[in-house]
């Protein structure tokens, strides 16, 4: 018998190969092959089962592409099948099937066709079942060449496009039905996905196991494995359960695979995504890090090569479909970019100007302390701690010493702006978000002080409910009400005039 590569696609389609005397009887699997008529796949929804060769016949089932059946016969323009899966025999249209022999001089057709089903939009569980019955066709040395390598690539790339209908799926829509269907025939044939609840919404996700196979192959060429390095890497298929120290694992795991994709003989708009994905991949680690040891020197270098991977993106070669992508890869380069500045505690005797410092609170916390001459870290004017990484080195007074900014990362991929100022009262500490939905990709930034003591220039960005926004404002410090906001800096003079040249230096909201 003929050694196969992926049993559980294989098991499927082998199955259905099988033949039998009489349709009521179930099939007998010795010598099965020699006297099999063949397979057929389904190559269209809702393709009916009748009980006979005509258009009138009562209907037993309806079938949906990618399925597989044994031909047993045919009769006009009909082929009589069993149905393994229901156990059931019927007719169904010729014109309704593909016909498969599975024999080995019949898989460079097969792999033709499944060339043009990898990139056609709604075929997914056709090129499933064919890349199914490829792999029964095709003799071993061609799987572990590089007709292998492009099956493999197919499977993988109409199963992650499947996930990704379902996650975008609206429910209780009609084409559910057919959504429904086409996963369940994908997991007919062994293709596993894993399911999520983000946001009271389901986020689908193929297992991988076919790009896995196409990374571990080393005839795959760059494209492939940029394709199967992308879908393995889908920050959004990491489940949100995870605790902190296992999330890090699974993204030190996703920047080993991305470093094994050569970008340089990438197309321009495939070398942007690989390199966008590591920009978001290695910021994360840098979260990471910085949340177990904010002074590593591994984080600088971290948040180094995140901005490194970013600066290298070709702007110019985005497709209109890959610009959310590299505004989300932008904002989590922001979020750690201060990690890139050495942070020096402050001296709180050298004069009467505030400053920060922090210590330790309780297990994970980190405590900011707000002191000046008078007052030291016994007495500080102001203390707040958080779970957060404290970017020490953002910390910047206003010249007035009445209000003094500062970068804190509560999230990977959110970083928030902490405004302390001086009230009649003491004190206060105010918490500016990046964008007033629940968090998931954003940066809220300080760009400069007005002279005055009364105003301040920040620029925010976010993504929150499946909507981006940039804007550039002037915000009040009592309060932290926006006075003026724009999307365009160069609509308020006071931005242009006051804004920080160290900011302007530094900042990505300007790319």
């Amino acid at each position: 018998m003929k050694r196969t590569t992926c049993l559980t696609l294989v098991a499927a389609i082998a199955s259905a190969a099988v033949t039998v005397a009489s349709a009521a009887v179930p099939p007998d699997p010795v010598n099965v092959l020699n006297r099999s008529l063949g397979s057929a796949v389904v190559v269209q929804d809702q393709a009916s089962l009748r009980s006979a060769p005509r258009d009138s016949a009562q209907q037993q089932s309806s079938l949906w592409q990618g399925e597989v059946l044994e031909v047993r016969g045919e009769r006009l323009d009909y082929l009589q099948v069993w149905d393994h899966k229901r156990e059931r025999g019927g007719f169904i249209r010729a014109t309704d099937v593909r016909r498969v022999a599975l024999t080995e001089t019949e898989a460079p057709a097969l792999l033709s066709v499944l060339r043009f089903v990898r990139d056609t939009p709604g075929a997914e569980a056709l090129g499933i079942g064919l890349t199914a019955a490829y792999l029964q066709a095709a003799p071993a040395k061609a799987l572990a060449g590089d007709e292998g390598a492009q099956a493999f690539d197919v499977l993988g790339t109409a199963a992650d496009r499947l996930a990704r209908r379902a996650s975008a799926a609206a429910p209780g829509k009609t084409s559910g039905v057919a959504l429904s269907a086409h996963l369940d025939v994908a997991n007919g044939y062994g293709v596993r996905f894993t399911t999520y609840e983000v946001e009271g919404r389901m986020q689908v996700c193929y297992d991988g196991e076919a790009f896995r196979r196409v990374l571990a192959m080393p005839v795959a060429d760059a494209e492939q494995r940029a394709r199967a390095a992308l879908a393995l890497t889908r920050p959004e298929c990491i489940n949100p359960d995870l605790p902190a120290h296992e999330r890090a694992k699974v993204q030190e795991w996703q920047a080993q695979v991305l470093d094994r994709v050569e970008v340089s003989g990438l197309p321009s708009y495939l070398r942007n995504r690989v390199q966008m994905r590591r920009a978001s991949v290695w910021s994360g680690m840098a979260f990471q890090q910085a949340r177990k040891s904010a002074g590593d020197p591994a984080v600088a270098a971290t948040a180094a090569r995140a901005l490194t991977e970013f600066a290298g993106v070709s702007k110019a070669d985005l497709p209109d479909e890959d610009q959310p992508a590299y505004n989300d890869a932008a904002m989590r380069v922001s979020a750690v970019r201060w990690a890139l500045v050495p942070a020096a505690q402050a001296n709180a005797a050298s004069g009467a100007r505030p400053a920060l410092i922090t210590e330790p609170g309780a297990p994970g916390e980190t405590c900011v302390l707000l002191v000046d001459a008078r007052n030291g870290a016994n007495a500080p004017l102001l203390r707040r701690c958080t779970y957060g990484v404290v970017w020490t080195a953002s910390a910047s007074v206003n010249r007035e010493g009445t209000a003094v900014a500062l970068a804190v990362q509560p999230l990977e991929g959110w970083r928030e702006l902490w405004v302390l100022r001086k009230t009649a009262g003491g004190w206060l500490a105010d918490v500016l978000p990046p964008a007033a939905t629940t968090p998931e990709t954003g940066v809220a930034e300080w760009a400069g002080w007005v002279p005055g003591g009364q105003q301040m220039l920040v620029t925010r960005e976010a993504r929150g409910q499946g909507r981006y926004r940039r804007s550039f404002e002037i915000v009040r410090l009592e309060g932290l009400t926006t006075e003026r906001v724009t999307g365009d800096v160069a609509a308020l003079p006071l931005f242009q005039r006051w804004q920080d040249p160290a900011w302007k230096r530094q900042t990505l909201s300007l790319r």
